[in-house]
């Protein structure tokens, strides 16, 4: 049966930071949404999509599965959340949960699925049998390309999709690895690295290059987590890089931020791209000394003409090909990483 989904994204369907999830699903998979629930806008509509305010108002639309499309505050669902996904269940969609709570362990929701017969599918609960890295990783007949950011929430997702778009559109087999639960609903595979224990993180990352070769990638682009730099997340940056051992690196960095974003006990600067890139080699694993291939800027927040001065700055500082693939097209990047291909 075609997936069509609900995107649930009330009171955040116009917020670029909570509703990331929505807006990642709507860009990639826009074929497959049929509505986004937001009440606060219902009767507007968004890239063509119907907003509409109620489950209910969504069922001439046929939807099968209602998608959590926002980040809520804390990752923990509000009382007026249960009820919306209650009645997502009581109506027979099935539920997929991006946040770090799980559906499926909730007595009464559950136990209504069950009696409705509609799945809840939490796509941040780790799969069984993880364990630590084997060594599998290094021997995965495949280019893999790993982007890493200046911070979190600067499109390093965006970037590897875009990537793996141009780079299909020539033909190549290409395959977009997902890292995290907004990845997974696009691609609807891969691993939440980030609800993964600790000593098994590099072990979830060598499993998702694994299957990304076996499901025919010959080019694997590894979703980027969190940032080397930022005081919260870098422990599953650093866990992905390792586990995926990538042979290039494609570094992200939105322009105009100069400071980590969302962190206590600062300030945190984000330092020039250039020893950005230094940081990302020197940390690279010694059987597997990934390099830096090019620089993917998001340039959302100034008008082309700086975006361009932008991106000639960023490669006049690192001697790298630097463009961004939203606003001008992912071409010049993907030249860049197949010429530095092993």
């Amino acid at each position: 049966m075609c997936m069509r989904y609900l995107l649930l994204a009330e009171g955040f369907s116009d917020n670029p930071l909570y509703g990331k999830t929505m807006r990642g699903v709507l860009r990639y998979r826009r074929e497959d949404v049929v509505a986004i629930l937001d009440s606060t806008r219902a009767g507007e509509a968004e890239d063509g999509v119907p907003v509409i305010g109620t489950v209910e108002d969504a069922l001439p639309l046929e939807p099968t599965t209602a998608l959590v499309g926002v980040v809520t505050q804390g990752g923990h669902f509000p009382p007026e959340w249960m009820k919306l996904l209650r009645a997502c269940v009581e109506n027979g969609l099935d539920v997929e949960n991006g946040l770090h709570v799980f559906l499926a362990d909730d007595p009464e929701l559950s136990s209504l699925a069950a009696e409705r017969g509609v799945e809840l599918r939490d796509l941040r609960r780790p799969p069984a049998g993880l364990s630590t890295a084997t060594g599998a990783n290094f021997g995965v007949d495949a280019t893999i390309v790993l982007t890493v950011g200046s911070d979190c929430a600067i499109g390093k997702m965006t970037v590897s999709l875009e990537l793996d778009l141009e780079a299909r559109r020539r033909g190549l087999r290409s395959v977009f690895v997902p890292t995290g639960q907004t990845g997974m609903a696009i691609a609807g595979w891969g691993i939440a690295v980030d609800a993964v224990v600790s000593d098994f993180l590099a072990g979830a990352a060598e499993r998702l290059v694994v299957e990304g070769r076996e499901r025919g990638g010959e080019i694997l682009w590894v979703e980027g987590q969190g940032s080397l730099l930022n005081p919260v997340y870098s422990g599953v940056t650093l866990g992905l890089y390792h586990g995926s051992a990538p042979h290039l690196l494609v570094l992200c960095h939105e322009v105009g931020r100069t400071e980590i974003e969302g962190t206590g006990g600062g300030p945190h600067p984000i330092p020039p791209l250039r020893e950005l890139v230094e940081l990302h080699e020197r940390v690279a694993l010694p059987a597997r000394p990934a390099r830096v291939v090019a620089v993917a800027l998001n340039t959302r927040s100034v008008g082309e003409e700086e975006a361009r001065a932008a991106i000639a700055a960023a490669e006049a500082e690192t001697g790298l090909l630097a463009d961004d693939p939203v606003r001008f097209g992912a071409a010049r990047l993907v030249d860049a990483v197949l010429a530095a291909a092993p």
